[in-house]
């Protein structure tokens, strides 16, 4: 028999405390930092099939979920965004450009490659000071992060930029490798380029002397390039990279054996003028008056320029099928040219989707950045949300309806009344 060993005051008081803690308030759960993209074609970046009315969340900066409908279960409390009759591809990344190097422009330089869906971009060789670095290691919200090759390595050059350095003995190169090193860059940038017969080009024992020294030093070296006989040498030298194309004739047998026997190259494309007339109007978001002018006047027909194209584009052909690793650059400084880039990568011959994973992933891949390039759970949420689908047209890259850094999504408006109505 059951006996109450409170007693009669004990009970009173058990069951006045149960019913004190059956009333009180309990702990709510705190609101979810989650959000759930839902009803877009993903295109994730490293070669998989598109996954048609996807979903994906985003929480903390990162994919933490991404699938087809039904194989993602939403985070209770999490905002919706409906993203029906879009296409997503990750951010794009460029491989070779050359920044301004005063941080005011180039955070401005960073905030323009955000607008177009560039979420890194790498400067090759023209940064004279710190800016760079600073802006690598604190990037700045809503802008592109940067990567650098500090001060490059060439001949004496004058008349040309003042700021890499000039050589002429491999003592001098080991040097000015030790000051890179030093000075914390990414890359070694070399060009070996006579520029049509102006100046003395660096010679094999110069580049193979940067080569060496920055390999002790745990860094690659990418190389400006002309002719196929220098793109032989640098292969020989142990180059890691290419910053353009064999440019003077058609690359032969021996040399495509020649990258097959050394997978780890890769080439940075930079296939320069088309030499076809292109509406830019599509820049009107970023430009407007006499730089759109001036956009317009360097993409109308040049036919000079198509003997060259064509010489670069045969060889990215080739290049390609013999399985190369390609990935996307665009020389210069203007945020908006990976999307031509692009577009002449597709008129190489390269498929839309070779395209857009060498313009992610396989870029990611070859700068280092883990946690970038793709859309897939753990992942920097770093995309593009598109109008319209890249694979039936890569020119509907530039159809930009939004774009997400780090998961915040980019004032693609304002920083665009910023700069129209400032000009």
């Amino acid at each position: 028999m059951f006996r109450n060993r409170l007693g009669a005051p004990g009970a009173i008081l058990f069951t006045a405390l149960w019913l004190f803690g059956a009333c009180a308030p309990t702990e709510e759960a705190p609101p979810s930092t989650a959000t759930v993209f839902e009803g877009a074609t993903v295109i994730a970046g490293d070669g998989s099939d598109p996954i048609e009315g996807a979903v994906f969340v985003i929480d903390g900066g990162q994919f933490t979920a991404v699938g087809a409908a039904g194989e993602v279960m939403a985070p209770e409390g999490a905002a919706h965004v409906d993203l029906t009759g879009r296409t997503v591809i990750p951010a794009l990344i460029d491989t070779h450009v050359h920044l301004a190097v005063d941080r005011e422009t180039l955070i401005d330089d960073l905030q323009r490659r955000a607008y177009y869906g560039v979420g890194a971009a790498v400067s090759l060789g023209h940064d004279d000071g710190d800016a760079t670095a600073a802006v690598r290691d604190n990037p700045v919200p809503g802008a592109a992060l940067a990567m650098t090759a500090g001060r490059g390595i060439t001949r004496h050059e004058p008349g040309r930029s003042e700021v890499p350095y000039w050589i002429n003995t491999a003592e001098e190169a080991r040097t000015a490798v030790q000051e890179l090193a030093g000075a914390g860059v990414d890359f070694v940038k070399i060009w070996v380029d006579d520029r049509g017969g102006q100046y003395e080009k660096l010679t094999p024992d110069l580049y193979g002397a940067v080569i060496d020294e920055a390999h002790q030093h745990g860094l690659r070296v990418t190389a400006h390039i002309f002719s196929l006989e220098d793109a032989k040498g640098l292969l020989e030298a142990g180059v890691d990279s290419f910053a353009h194309s064999v440019r003077d004739m058609d690359v032969d047998d021996e040399f495509v054996a020649m990258v097959q026997e050394r997978p780890n190259v890769v080439l940075i494309p930079n296939l320069g003028a088309r030499g076809a007339h292109e509406d830019m109007s599509w820049l009107s978001g970023t430009l407007s008056g006499e730089a759109l002018e001036a956009a317009q006047a360097a993409h109308m027909d040049r036919p000079e320029s198509h003997e060259s194209f064509g010489i670069q584009a045969r060889n990215l052909a080739r290049l390609n099928e013999a399985g190369m690793t390609i990935v996307m650059g665009t020389d210069g400084n203007a945020g908006w040219r990976p999307h031509i880039e692009m577009r002449d990568m597709v008129e190489s011959g390269m498929t839309p989707h070779e395209v857009i994973v060498a313009s992610t992933s396989t870029s990611a891949a070859y700068l280092e950045m883990s946690d970038t390039g793709a859309i897939a759970a753990g992942k920097s949420a770093d995309f593009v949300v598109l109008g319209s689908n890249p694979l039936d047209d890569i020119a509907n890259t530039r159809d930009i309806v939004a774009v997400y850094l780090r998961g915040e999504e980019v004032d693609r408006a304002g920083l665009s009344a910023g700069w129209v109505g400032s000009q």
